[in-house]
């Protein structure tokens, strides 16, 4: 009797572990269908990235193009696309995101250039200073800058200045103003760096003193005939000694079609090219030959303005081949400290506005921070040794800041590597946040406006003849994170049509 209880209990369990175990199978085997799915969904999503990739690149128009892409996922690092991802092109203006990254790496948002003014010789009661007063530059770009003061304010610092000159007792200097901008040394400009650029606004290079953006506004009168010649009526600021040779003519089409043509610390200038004609007033930027002198220049005009005396003339260390530096300035007093913009303020401004001269600013500021000298080639240097100890940079070439040299060779996996690498650092969100918008700020806002991408990607652009490039991060609608570049070099053909392809691939990322 026991015996059949026990058969008919162990017949039991038997049936028992059967439908447990059927049930298990079922289970397992759904979850292995539900991985399998989502497997192939996430593969499916991806594929559909480098599909879009493929077809961009097959395009007729990018035939004879050089083109590097690269999308990674910040989550892992894993790469969701590629196309040449290491080969290393010239990139524009999108290259400002290694001069601004290694700013606010290097330096910190909150660090502020200094302007520094010193006496050489004493203030007596009579309010005279036996010797000279001199302005030694710290590299601050923001001194009477459009971008950090209102229209009509640009000399109020200078304005402060001389008063806190007069509450110092000075009334009369018997010596001479002498600018020092020898901090970031005197090129002129980055290596690489076209004649045609130069003599131009967006070819204003970086000083130890730069004033009003390092900028010149000719002002034209153009007549209605077209193929007369123009008449220049003003320069804004007056700068000393300024030859400007005119061969501008009127023109039919509208726009300014004009180049200016000249080298830094060249007081020649030469406007060729067409202005719409019958403009009264017609304004055109460019490059300011010599920053140091004008400086002092514009120094010694507001001091005169309020009644201060000043027997020498101006001067430069420059032009007197001076060798100054701490132990030089050690012997003089320091009469006062102007602290500039924060660095963030000026990588702000540097992403959203594309501005050329900041970012030369800034890779100037991290080679005086880090080495004592503030030329470019050292600012460059410790900007690739900081990221070689990231990540390779093997074959990357950076010759400037603001990416106006064609000398410059940079990949997407370069950009995507730096991307990464502050996505997960103290700086992170500070970088992004300066980043332009997509159809919503800065050189972002017509990108992908009213498209899937609108408000999902920040990225920097740039753009110069025959080269297109951005690179930034994308919150995509799935809510994954991901970098990606995208160069492309000689296209043939138009602006808008290289942009309308490359929305279809930034479209899909944000899909994704």
């Amino acid at each position: 009797m026991m015996f059949k209880s026990f058969c008919v209990l162990a017949h039991s369990l038997k049936i028992l572990h059967d439908i447990y175990t059927k049930r298990a199978m079922k289970i397992l085997s759904s979850f292995l269908l539900i991985g399998f799915l989502i497997g192939n969904f996430v593969n499916a999503q991806q594929n559909q990235v480098q599909t879009a990739i493929d077809q961009f690149a097959a395009s007729t128009h990018l035939k004879n193009a050089s083109i590097s892409l690269h999308v990674i996922d910040l989550s892992n690092g894993a790469t969701v696309a590629s196309y040449n991802e290491e080969t290393v092109l010239p990139t524009a203006s999108t290259a400002k995101l290694f001069s601004t990254a290694t700013a606010l790496e290097i330096l910190g948002e909150d660090y502020r250039p200094t302007t520094r003014i010193y006496a050489d010789g004493d203030i007596d009661s009579a309010g005279v200073l036996h010797g000279n007063l001199w302005i030694r530059g710290g590299g601050d770009p923001s001194l009477g800058s459009k971008y950090f003061c209102s229209a009509g304010h640009e000399r109020d610092f200078l304005f402060a200045w001389a008063d806190s000159l007069k509450e110092k007792g000075i009334q009369k200097i018997e010596g001479s103003i002498i600018a020092d901008a020898s901090e970031f040394g005197y090129n002129g400009a980055p290596d690489g760096w076209n004649w045609v650029d130069m003599g131009n606004y967006y070819g204003a290079g970086p000083s130890g003193l730069t004033i009003f953006d390092n900028l010149v506004q000719y002002t034209f009168k153009v007549p209605s005939r077209v193929g007369s010649s123009s008449k220049l009526t003003s320069l804004t600021p007056s700068v000393p000694n300024l030859e400007v040779h005119n061969y501008v003519k009127a023109a039919s089409g509208g726009g300014d079609n004009s180049y200016i043509y000249g080298a830094p610390y060249s007081m020649n200038r030469f406007v060729t090219g067409t202005l719409p004609a019958g403009s009264s007033a017609f304004v055109v930027k460019g490059s300011l030959p010599d920053p140091e002198h004008q400086f002092a220049y514009e120094l010694e005009k507001v001091l005169k303005e309020k009644g201060v005396q000043i027997d020498g003339s101006l001067n430069t260390a420059r032009s007197m081949e001076l060798n100054s530096g701490n132990s030089f300035y050690a012997k003089h007093t320091l009469l006062f400290s102007h602290f500039g913009a924060r660095i963030g303020d000026i990588v702000d401004k540097t992403n959203e506005r594309s501005i050329n001269l900041f970012a030369e600013h800034l890779v100037n500021l991290v080679g005086y921070h880090k080495t004592g000298d503030g030329s470019t080639e050292s600012g460059l240097r410790v900007l690739e040794n900081y990221w070689s100890k990231n990540w390779s940079t093997s074959g990357m070439h950076v010759n400037d800041g603001s990416g106006l040299s064609r000398s410059n060779a940079i990949s997407a996996s370069n950009f995507t590597d730096l991307l990464k690498a502050m996505h997960s650092g103290k700086n992170g969100v500070r970088f992004k946040e300066s980043l332009p918008v997509a159809g919503v700020s800065g050189t972002m806002r017509y990108i992908c406006r009213n498209q899937s991408g609108h408000g999902k990607i920040a990225a920097k652009s740039g753009s110069m003849t025959r080269i297109r490039s951005y690179a930034g991060y994308v919150d995509a609608s799935s809510g994954k994170k991901y970098a990606f570049a995208l160069i492309v070099n000689n296209q043939t053909c138009s602006n808008s049509a290289l942009i309308d392809k490359m929305e279809v691939v930034f479209n899909t990322i944000a899909r994704n």
